[in-house]
């Protein structure tokens, strides 16, 4: 799998908050790669370029570069920390990404034919569970998105991770249910109408076992 981004990066021998602090005033910021059972390695990067490339989306769910001064690492960002103000990038921890690894990340969820949805075109509201769903994927075989169709679903349905057309290799990490994604809740006038006949039934069934 190509990967998405490359950040130039170099080694970095200062830790704590005060060091952070010195590096973010030059315009750079902390971060570590770890794992492949192998040794932390605290590195700097720029905070513009990898502000922007978190921003562009799908930061925790693709492939990366990380140039260290001409040693290229192959990683994927795990977690990151962002200035409750600015949105600039405070800290990043990328894990090391061997040949035919195995990754768990969360994947977006893209919903297709909304405008051709029968129930969404009767008055239903399409009410996502879900965004992303946690997946075991190839790290070589990371899914941009998981596809859900909607050509046919009809007011009240529910749509459920059965529903998706899974990558090859790839898993969800819920695996003792069929978990739902999103439902199509029907129009508020097609539900009062249900409740109303459900109660006249309710009714009936009560004067019956009193006669």
């Amino acid at each position: 799998m190509a990967a998405s981004y490359e950040l130039k990066a170099s080694a970095r021998d200062r830790v704590g908050k005060g060091a952070a602090r010195t590096l973010r005033r030059e315009g750079l910021l902390p971060a570590v790669i770890y794992g492949g059972k192998k040794p932390a390695l605290p590195i700097t990067i720029a905070v513009k370029e990898t502000t922007l490339t978190l921003h562009k989306g799908g930061f925790t769910a693709s492939i990366g570069i990380i140039d260290i001064d001409g040693e290229k690492h192959q990683v994927i960002a795990k977690d990151f920390q962002l200035h409750p103000v600015r949105d600039d990038v405070l800290h990043v921890d990328f894990l090391r990404v061997a040949k035919g690894a195995t990754l768990t990340v969360e994947i977006p969820v893209q919903f297709l034919n909304e405008e051709d949805c029968p129930g969404l075109k009767k008055g239903g509201v399409l009410n996502i569970v879900r965004h992303t769903v946690e997946m075991t994927v190839p790290a070589d075989g990371i899914p941009e998105s998981l596809e859900i169709d909607l050509a046919e679903a009809q007011p009240g349905d529910s749509l459920h991770i059965s529903a998706v057309t899974l990558p090859e290799g790839c898993a969800p990490t819920i695996t003792d249910r069929d978990f739902t994604i999103a439902t199509i809740a029907a129009p508020a006038g097609v539900q009062e109408t249900e409740e109303d006949e459900e109660a006249a039934e309710s009714e009936e069934t009560e004067e019956e076992a009193s006669e």
